[in-house]
């Protein structure tokens, strides 16, 4: 058996997004499941859709989720004599033409074929030109393309696999099974632009030869050009790779996968502050099924287990929370040392919170990102800013908050710093309040909590006194009391 060799092949037309990255990760994966190769290719030949720097955020975005190639990358605008020399040999061979028709016909074409409920195609008007055409029109230098000649049920002069009896294509898939299509719905593809540019179609086929690539997994949408490239395969006397047609990623609607499903590029999620293990867990599971109830994968885990026969034909569902749920699960595995560290990576200004570690500390159960720790950091970092009546608990009123904030200041000031550092120690501190002043948790614990963070929801009074530290704690808590006065 062959080695497996496997490649990655985008068009720097903008952000890698979800989609592209699970075609990256699950070729990746079924080539190092294998012990085999994965590539990496540009496909950059769409020169009106290319976008500036995207080649580097693409490859930032594969390298920051661990999915790096094997060789040197291949880019194809470097190889335009060689896709122009491949074509030129199609049409020598009579597996492709000269097509010299202009933008108005081929737009009036569409048009018509529109109005009359028709699927677009190219109705063949230059397949048969006669060479004394051809060659008039090359001598006086007329735009042309060069398009694939599909076999059609008239054109005997193929041979017999291409008669009437051979009008189909057929192929297996290794995620759908068996694939047909009809021959008369194919169209003849251009091949070679007037540009000089290949189109997908002749550069896939000449580079995924020359990479010797096994498999191809690629999304659905390439489908039903499938037939195109494997007839390219056969003109040109190639062994074909095997071809997995990855299904599409839907919204929780059903709905083709937008921004308004919270799907995003790579680097932003990156940049919200999501964990590519959390990712790369999100992804395998967009489509993939090892057969029982695991959620929780490695990659090494996936390594050992993945196979293309588990990926499923049906739509994978995009489902935020989940994404969620798994970089929590990967946030709480980690240090608070190492969370500080990705922190100030991904924001460096935060250098200046001395009390960061322990912030991370107190609010790493309840992060779902590391950029949530903005919210979080505010605070922490600035003086809060309410209205007084968010001291005042529910069942309680204005004269017993006073006393139980009261109180509760004496009693801190009086505690040593060096009991500052439990937050066991700094909740009895309070409940000794409640119980000497004999008031209720509501007097003491609320007001407390409210002046220290300025919210009606926060983490608890002994985990906030224990973050903000003695010093700015008396500060805050004296400022509430002033409110209240």
């Amino acid at each position: 058996m062959s080695k497996i060799r496997t490649r990655f092949a985008p068009s720097p037309t903008g952000e890698l997004h979800i989609g592209g990255a699970r075609t990256a990760l699950f070729a990746y994966l079924f080539a190092k499941s294998q012990k085999g190769d994965f590539l990496i290719r540009i496909e950059d030949t769409d020169r009106d859709r290319y976008v500036e720097g995207s080649v580097e955020r693409i490859l930032d975005s594969l390298k920051w989720l661990g999915i790096e190639a094997d060789e040197k990358i291949m880019y194809q605008s470097k190889r335009l004599s060689i896709y122009k020399k491949a074509a030129e040999k199609l049409v020598k061979d009579g597996h492709a033409y000269y097509c010299f028709c202009s933008k108005e016909r081929l737009d009036k074409l569409r048009a018509r074929q529109s109005a009359q409920g028709l699927p677009p195609r190219y109705d063949g008007k230059c397949r048969e030109l006669s060479a004394d055409e051809i060659k008039k029109n090359l001598a006086d230098k007329k735009s042309h393309v060069i398009r694939i000649k599909i076999p059609r049920a008239t054109d005997d002069s193929r041979g017999s696999d291409y008669s009437i009896g051979k009008g189909k294509c057929e192929f297996n898939d290794l995620i759908r099974g068996k694939v047909t299509f009809l021959y008369r719905e194919v169209d003849d593809a251009i091949l070679l632009k007037s540009d000089g540019y290949p189109t997908y179609h002749l550069a896939n086929v000449v580079d995924d030869n020359e990479l010797k690539i096994s498999h191809v997994l690629r999304s659905e949408e390439w489908l039903s050009s499938t037939p195109k490239h494997l007839l390219l395969y056969q003109y040109f006397g190639w062994k074909a790779p095997e071809f997995a047609h990855l299904s599409m990623i839907l919204g929780q609607d059903k709905a083709k996968l937008s921004k308004r499903h919270g799907a995003t590029s790579i680097l932003q999620y990156r940049d919200d502050g999501y964990l590519p293990e959390a990712m790369i867990n999100f992804m395998v599971l967009l489509g993939w099924n090892p057969g029982d109830d695991k959620e929780i994968f490695s990659m090494e885990q996936v390594l050992s287990k993945f196979k293309i026969k588990d990926i499923n034909k049906s739509p994978a569902i995009f489902d935020p929370e989940k994404l969620d749920f798994f970089n929590g699960y990967y946030l709480r595995e980690k240090s608070d040392a190492e969370i500080v560290k990705m922190i100030l990576a991904l924001k460096p200004e935060y250098k200046k919170i001395k009390n960061l570690s322990q912030i991370v500390n107190l609010e790493k159960t309840r992060m779902k990102k590391l950029g949530d720790i903005d919210g979080l950091i505010k605070v922490f970092s600035k003086k809060p800013i309410f209205q007084k009546q968010l001291l005042i608990f529910a069942k309680s009123d204005r004269d017993k908050t006073k006393k139980g904030l009261s109180a509760a200041l004496k009693a801190l000031t009086e505690m040593k710093a060096d009991n500052w550092k439990s937050i066991h120690d700094l909740d009895e501190v309070l409940a000794n309040v409640v119980k000497k002043s004999k008031l209720g948790n509501g007097d003491v614990f609320w007001p407390v909590r409210a002046s220290l963070s300025g919210l009606d929801r926060s983490p608890s009074p002994g985990e906030l006194l224990w973050a903000l530290g003695k010093k700015e704690s008396l500060k805050r808590l004296k400022s509430g009391l002033e409110k209240l006065s």
